[in-house]
């Protein structure tokens, strides 16, 4: 029978009860059925055969940023978008960054000389194994030496780790010191081994942590390899984006309107040598180690004693040479024009450069979108275009840094802090079959909301249910570091939401490529179709919808939830401390306000309000809330970050930090700062109860 018949079927009997029942918020009551309606065609609409097409021809070679290889990615999305009828443009960069590995050798050189693999090992079962084009394991902005020494182990070479060997008496001044991967972003292992003095790094991943401890491992199974190596940037600027030109675009060197740009010699980059090597190679370190045994929790998944030190007799030769230099990176944005309010902005991203494939990090996530482009595309075609500009936007340079959309945000800031109504990241978005998502508090009902509608593959639930797990709700994440939502969300203050299908990943490996995909990820292709539909649905309520759905009334319940975390995280080192008490009060009367708002607008929804210049108003009022969050001196520990709500954390670079501020001072068990930052928050959370207010009054 016709597939899509089938699905015709199960969703319209799913529709028929809906028309009945449901109110969507944000919708008039009128406005409910034709909007059922339009979701029930969008769904039947969606061919799920595009996704597998889009992501054989996108993830058929390794393209790395700066790679001729990126630029035909690039060609193919632009054809792919025009074709489907977007209005597509390019936006172009001259990013600093490091565009191929150059040269490296890691050997041990006494007791015995044996030269380290440092690549992944061709495999009989997976054809894209030996293709030429694939790269050693290397690390984007490392410095460049030649050094001969002896080894030191420094766990996940956290700032707690490096912390504990000083204590212990470990010289790790001129040694190369191995970490594994976890525990931080690989750019503060580099960062806190220089500050000690050493002379090189080493990175590998454990098989404790990913590896045969874990499972089968490839090509039998999901866990890492004896030969599989991760690969990854190491920039730790203060500031996300092209590390010579925080705050401005990176606009190309050849162009209209030139940017000042910072001296490399500025901006801090690492200067010792570092790489990645498998735990295949890092085995042959640590199996001759000699020192003191490590702390139990130091010990990894390799079947000997872990030791702190090498000692004399056993010394390691680390060479790399990588250049850095300026690199053309493009983003490709397509615009499907709102018919009634093409100035309010639906954005849509997913980063396009890979390590190596990038099956599943990160083009399972421009692969759906493209087939999203298609489907929204025809449907436009029919008459049937959103009422918000719906943008979908695919980022160049993300893995040397989260770059390309940093870019891009930094060059069109103006525009977003007016226009923009959510922003909504899909990076790796189909990497498996386990649907998650993390997001700011206004928008968390709606991507659950949208879950609800569609049917997962292969059962009877809904996306919906077997994300919430038999809870009343599912786990939604906090946005933290690492990947395109980050400038939006944390520099101008745009609502954010990272989503998508996950599951066990080959992360950063040349392996991450179709044959693992069809074998592990998603055999059946069912999934980009899945997520397509959750993430249409999401984004044709946004743009529809009279009145955007925000929630406001999630803003106080979870600042509250915060605040409380926040003052137990104090009293730990400050028994005496009084709480934030000025941000509680706010709280409690931004609880009172946002939720009568939330009433209200319900109201106003339910007594089908037409009158098109005062829902521009409203809206215009609600996209200005989560702007009371952003604080223009920003972070002490950078002032790019400028969210009082969120930032990545810059000791780790991937978690999230919520309340940073506050946060910050807790990390460095500071007392200093406590006061001025329950005056800050509190000005913050009172300026977005005067907004909540203020549109209260015009509702």
């Amino acid at each position: 029978m016709n597939k899509k018949y089938i699905l015709s079927l199960t969703f319209g009997a799913l529709i028929g009860l809906q028309l009945e029942a449901q109110t969507l918020t944000g919708f008039t009551k009128d406005a409910v059925p034709k909007q059922l309606e339009l979701e029930k065609e969008f769904k039947n609409t969606v061919d799920f055969s595009r996704f597998k097409t889009h992501l054989t021809e996108i993830t058929s070679v390794p393209h790395v940023a700066g790679s001729v290889a990126n630029e035909k990615v690039k060609d193919y999305m632009v054809q792919s978008m025009k074709a489907a009828g977007w209005d597509v443009t390019v936006y172009p960069y001259d990013l600093y960054l490091s565009k191929e590995p150059g040269e490296s050798i890691v050997e041990l050189v006494t007791p015995i000389r044996q030269p380290l693999n440092q690549q992944e090992y061709i495999l009989k079962e997976d054809p894209y194994s030996s293709h030429p084009d694939l790269w050693k394991g290397w690390n984007a902005y490392s410095g460049s030496g030649d050094v001969t020494a002896e080894v030191v182990y420094v766990n996940y070479g956290t700032k707690a780790d490096f912390e504990k060997l000083e204590e212990l008496g470990i010289d790790m001044n001129g040694k190369i010191v191995l970490a594994r991967y976890g525990g931080n972003f690989r750019g503060y292992k580099a960062k806190f081994a220089e500050q000690y003095g050493a002379a090189g790094l080493l990175i590998f991943t454990d098989p404790g942590d990913s590896g045969y401890s874990k499972g089968l491992v490839y090509p039998n199974g999901t866990s890492f390899s004896e030969s599989s190596i991760q690969r990854g940037s190491l920039l730790t600027a203060d500031w996300t984006g092209d590390p010579l030109t925080p705050f401005e675009p990176a606009l190309p060197l050849d162009g209209k309107t030139k940017i000042k740009r910072l001296n490399p010699d500025e901006v801090g980059f690492h200067t010792i040598p570092v790489t990645p090597i498998s735990y295949g190679s890092a085995r042959e370190i640590l199996g001759k180690m000699e020192g003191k045994p490590v702390p139990a929790s130091w010990q990894g998944g390799l079947p000997f004693t872990y030791r702190l030190e090498g000692g004399k007799d056993l010394t390691v030769r680390l060479k790399v040479k990588q250049e850095k230099g300026y690199v053309r990176a493009n983003n490709v944005v397509g615009t499907l024009k709102g018919d009634t309010y093409p100035d309010e902005w639906i954005i849509l991203g997913c980063h396009y450069d890979a390590w190596s494939f990038g099956s599943t990090d990160p083009n399972s996530g421009t692969a759906m979108l493209l087939s999203l482009a298609e489907t929204l595309g025809q449907m436009a075609k029919e008459g049937k275009k959103p009422a918000r500009s719906i943008l979908i936007a695919h980022w160049d340079a993300e893995e040397h840094g989260v770059i390309g959309s940093t870019e891009w945000v930094e060059q069109f800031r103006n525009e977003l802090g007016a226009k923009a109504v959510a922003y909504i990241n899909l990076d790796a978005a189909v990497g498996g079959r386990n649907f998650g998502a993390a997001s700011s508090p206004t928008l968390k009902r709606s991507i659950m909301d949208a879950a609800k509608e569609v049917a997962y593959p292969d059962s009877a639930k809904t996306v919906y249910d077997v994300w919430a797990r038999g809870s009343e709700e599912p786990s939604i994440g906090n946005l933290g570091g690492g990947s395109d939502h980050i400038a939006f969300y944390m520099h101008v203050g745009v609502p954010s939401i990272s989503g998508g299908a996950g599951g066990p990943s080959l992360y950063h490996t040349n392996y991450d490529n179709l044959t693992y995909y069809e074998k592990f990820a998603d055999p059946t292709f069912k999934m980009g179709g899945t997520v397509e539909q959750v993430i249409g649905i999401l984004s044709l309520r946004l743009a529809n919808a009279e009145i955007i759905p925000y929630h406001v009334g999630r803003y106080a319940q979870d600042l509250q939830m915060h605040f409380d975390a926040a003052g137990k995280d104090v009293k730990t080192y400050h028994k005496d401390f009084p709480g934030f008490t000025k941000s509680k009060n706010s709280i409690a009367e931004l609880k009172k306000s946002a939720e009568a708002l939330d009433n209200k607008i319900a109201e106003v929804l339910a007594s089908n309000l037409n009158d098109s210049k005062k829902l521009i108003t409203i809206n215009k009022d609600l996209m200005s809330l989560e702007k009371s969050f952003i604080d223009p001196k920003g972070m002490y520990f950078g002032n790019w970050y400028r969210s009082l709500y969120a930032s990545s954390d810059p000791f780790s670079g991937y978690a999230s930090w919520i309340l940073p501020g506050i946060k910050y001072e807790t990390e460095m068990k500071s007392t200093e700062r406590l006061t001025e930052w329950d005056d800050r928050y509190s000005t913050a959370i009172n300026d977005l109860k005067y907004k909540i207010d203020g549109l209260m009054g015009r509702l």
